[in-house]
Formats: structure tokens, C-alpha cells, sequence
């Protein structure tokens, strides 16, 4: 009974934590460029600020986003920077329909002692395989 209980207080908070977006990657100034591999697929790179702000209560980030035309086999990758610095890389699998998520941790309470794994400002360079749109022109 005690562990059902807690099961579903976790998703509840997970639900809660997956609505809110205050310590996320924002869309405003995203840059989106692609560079042909070969004739028919290039590697599209976004690059958007992500903000984790000094109050933040939430334990959680994300990266997710749709891609319209993906190549099959090929992961998203991820890159995150603070001050041209890597600090944090990751890659996830393309769903069917194009989807990708890929969740971090932003901050960490143990034995009620608060980490901030992720505190400032930072960039995120999201790479993904794409096939080329023959009619589109490209970096």
C-alpha cells in the first residue's frame, strides 16, 4: 500500500515537473543550421540558450523536440555549455514519429542537502541526421 502510494505521488510530480518550464531550454534566438553529409542527408545543428535560474525548485531539465524528415539509426546528440566549457553530452533515440526527449538532472536533494548540477546560463547544441529537402538551400 505504502509503495502504490508512492508510485503515484512520483508520477503526480513528475506530471507537475514536466508542465513547468522554468529552468528549461528556451526557443527564443534559436539558430538551426545543416551541413551536408552527402547528397541526400545532412546533420542539422540547433543551438538555443538554456537558463537555470538561482531560485529553481525543480530536479529536472529536458531536451525534446520533433524532426521532420530524420534519417533511421541515427541518435539526437547532445551538447551543453556554460561559458564556451563542456559540461554535460548525452544522446537519445528518434521515435517513429520523428520525437526525441532526453531528461537531466537540474538540481539534487539528498539527506536534505541541495546540489545545483545546473545553475546560470548555458548553450545547447542539439545535433540531428536529417535527409536533405532537395529544393531547400543549406549552410
Amino acid at each position: 500500500m505504502f509503495l502504490n502510494r508512492m508510485v503515484i505521488a512520483s508520477l503526480a510530480m513528475i506530471a507537475v515537473f514536466s508542465a513547468m518550464s522554468t529552468s528549461f531550454a528556451e526557443t527564443a534566438d534559436t539558430q538551426t543550421t545543416v551541413t551536408p553529409i552527402d547528397s541526400s542527408t545532412g546533420l542539422e545543428k540547433t543551438v538555443v540558450p538554456f537558463h537555470a535560474p538561482k531560485e529553481n525548485k525543480l530536479p529536472w531539465g529536458f531536451v525534446e523536440g520533433k524532426i521532420a524528415s530524420p534519417v533511421d539509426g541515427y541518435p539526437v546528440i547532445i551538447q551543453i555549455y556554460k561559458n564556451g566549457e563542456a559540461v554535460h553530452f548525452a544522446q537519445t533515440d528518434v521515435k517513429k514519429d520523428g520525437s526525441y526527449e532526453y531528461k537531466f538532472r537540474v538540481r539534487d536533494v539528498t539527506n536534505d542537502v541541495v546540489t545545483k548540477i545546473f545553475d546560470g546560463d548555458y548553450t545547447v547544441k542539439i545535433f540531428k541526421v536529417v535527409h536533405l529537402d532537395k529544393s531547400a538551400t543549406l549552410a
